[in-house]
């Protein structure tokens, strides 16, 4: 194992960090906040740290393969959340140390979970930094050190496949780090695009960069107590429509941009993503049309908490808890699909449904036609045997870390709905769920166990489970 240049990367991290901790420091001195001299503090020790672990572990060989990608991107992840939720403890804002941890590693996450019970007393420096550290780790942290780090051979490939959300990951162009760069570039243009649609509909400067951020990241941690409520139908539109195209494989408008229209149309996983949306929407539209005024109304705020299941956002215009069960049971199924992989949402991802389908499609078949040969397909092309044991492994693992959560949130002795939704919410990076993790609540009632837990479970969520494992296994650090 490669540990020199382990340790070389966490260091190159904790720089970056440290760069990023100067954004809420700026926004401190905008609005003459005395905490924003605790960002620059701590960005200048992250800054020295980094420096130090660099300097101290430069390495020999730069080469970087599967297994170091995997132990350091969990590292970083937990690093990067240690350090993050420095700012919140030593400003006072979130007194104990945990609950920042907590707070921290939601909002790196991009899950949104909080234990806060009001945000709107917050200074206007530690609101920006809650939700700038979705935008963070909407793309990944590392995503955007392979864009100015370089590594020997294009390896950094390791690193985008322990970090980026998909059962697959592939180059967009030859060199890694161009794929970054493209990553990042169609990431940035995003955000401004709805930032500025923000402007449009009244929204305050402010508040319209810290939501463009938050949803970006499909985080869902908002500047106001009630979330989107609040918020005028068009304001609400376009948080809908963003956290939808948020929710989609960025490599569809990659393709875009190439003009290869073809590959988007054939798109499966857009295609199920896309019908999932409407008809769910539309399903919840008609089971809670009778406590709005109509349909359009209903779909309205369906089709909001669809998409903020969906693509784990996990904003808000209405308390879905206090709909029918239909609709509720709906949502929580929606909240395990997730989004479509390599995105920044969440979940077990709609592209690893669809393979599963497809395998018991195609094996179904092979008993009613046993001479017939079947093969299950994605996009016209087979879809290989390794994917399939690779996507069949995961959804035991996901299905056994759950399992294990609820029983040890269980120890809390709250109702079901919010032992097994705060689960089901951490795990897949959404945030609200139902009970007293509603739209509504909020996680501070939980032991300091129980948020660790959560908080194991979001990094594995977002983390997509191996980096995660194969950082706790004895194993991994045995020499061989």
């Amino acid at each position: 194992m490669n540990k020199r240049m382990i340790f070389y990367i966490i260091g190159a991290i904790l720089l970056i960090e440290a760069a990023l901790l100067l954004a809420p420091a700026a926004v401190a001195l905008v609005y003459a906040e005395k905490n924003g001299l605790v960002f620059l503090y701590v960005a200048l020790g992250a800054a020295l740290a980094g420096f130090g672990a660099m300097r101290l572990s430069r390495p020999r060989n730069r080469s970087i393969y599967a297994k170091e990608g995997l132990i350091v991107v969990a590292l970083s992840w937990i690093v990067l959340s240690l350090v993050g939720a420095l700012p919140f403890s030593l400003t006072g804002q979130i007194p104990d140390y945990l609950d920042a941890v907590f707070e921290t590693v939601s909002g790196f996450t991009t899950t949104g979970a909080s234990i806060l019970r009001e945000v709107e007393s917050l200074d206007h420096c530690t609101l920006f930094w809650r939700c700038f550290t979705h935008w963070i780790g909407g793309m990944g942290i590392l995503v955007f050190m392979m864009g100015i780090l370089r590594l020997n051979g294009g390896q950094g490939i390791h690193l985008l496949r322990a970090e980026s959300p998909g059962p697959a990951v592939a180059k967009m162009v030859p060199r890694m780090t161009d794929s970054s760069k493209i990553l990042y570039a169609i990431y940035l243009v995003l955000t401004v695009l709805q930032f500025l649609l923000y402007l449009v509909g009244g929204m305050p400067v402010f508040e319209a960069l810290c939501h463009a951020v938050a949803t970006a990241g499909t985080g869902g941690f908002s500047v106001k107590n009630d979330s989107f409520a609040s918020y005028s139908p068009y304001l609400q539109t376009v948080t809908t429509v963003f956290m939808g195209l948020f929710g989609v494989n960025f490599s569809i408008y990659f393709f875009l941009l190439r003009k290869k229209f073809d590959l988007v149309v054939k798109n499966t996983e857009l295609r199920w993503y896309i019908i999932l949306i409407l008809a769910s929407s539309a399903a919840i539209a008609l089971n809670v049309m009778h406590m709005y005024g109509g349909f359009g109304e209903a779909f309205h705020h369906s089709s909001f908490s669809v998409l903020t299941v969906m693509s784990t956002t996990g904003f808000g215009t209405a308390d879905f808890s206090r709909w029918p069960e239909f609709s509720r049971v709906l949502l929580v199924l929606l909240m395990c699909v997730g989004a479509c992989a390599g995105s920044t949402g969440g979940g077990f991802k709609v592209s690893r449904i669809v393979i599963l389908y497809r395998t018991i499609q195609s094996d179904v078949r092979k008993l009613l036609h046993p001479n017939a040969v079947k093969v299950a397909r994605l996009d016209g092309k087979k879809i290989d045997d390794e994917t399939i044991r690779s996507v069949s492994t995961y959804f035991i693992l996901y299905a056994l870390i759950m399992l294990i959560s609820v029983i040890l949130i269980s120890l809390e002795n709250f109702d079901a709905s919010t032992t097994v939704t705060s689960v089901v919410a951490a795990f897949n990076n959404i945030g609200p769920g139902l009970g007293l993790v509603c739209p509504s609540g909020n996680y501070s009632m939980f032991s300091p166990l129980s948020k660790i837990v959560l908080c194991l479970d979001m990094l594995f969520g977002r983390l997509e489970i191996d980096p995660m494992l194969l950082l706790v296994i004895p194993v991994t650090w045995r020499k061989r």
